[in-house]
């Protein structure tokens, strides 16, 4: 054969498998962002920012409420919470940071509108000034 044939030859063969890699990896990537999510965590990060003149036994009667639903709400897989203590002066008057974790989308639905957290929202309102909420999946 002569060898601008086979270079020709080669050059297709080597198009080809190209092709099919980066098509097979298409997929893939799909896959294995669903397996991420799948094998990830849901986090639901909870800021407070409270009323000018709320006690600290108001903020504790929050806390506590707070505290309870892990207890009532069994979507909730994990909870913590902690004061602001960072030196860099960037909370912009927030305090409080809530800290809960989910394992899939279906569960943070669940507990949004949940009675126990509506009731737990009714304990906050009068003393809340602002919230900032944040989800992500953990990486």
């Amino acid at each position: 054969m002569k060898p601008i044939f086979l270079a020709g030859i080669l050059g297709l063969t080597l198009l080809s498998l190209t092709l099919v890699s980066f098509n097979r990896n298409q997929p893939n990537a799909a896959k294995n962002e669903l397996s991420m999510q799948q094998d990830s965590l849901l986090r639901h990060v909870v800021l407070f920012k409270f009323k000018e003149g709320t006690t600290p036994e108001q903020i504790s009667q929050v806390k506590t409420t707070f505290a309870a639903l892990p207890s009532k709400i069994p979507q909730i897989k994990a909870y913590e919470w902690g004061l602001n203590n960072s030196p860099e002066g960037l909370e912009k008057g927030f305090t409080h940071c809530f800290f809960l974790t989910f394992t899939s989308e279906e569960d943070r639905a669940i507990y949004l509108p949940h009675p126990n957290h509506k009731a737990f929202g009714a304990v906050l309102s009068p003393f809340l000034e602002d919230v900032l909420v944040v989800d992500y999946w953990t990486k």
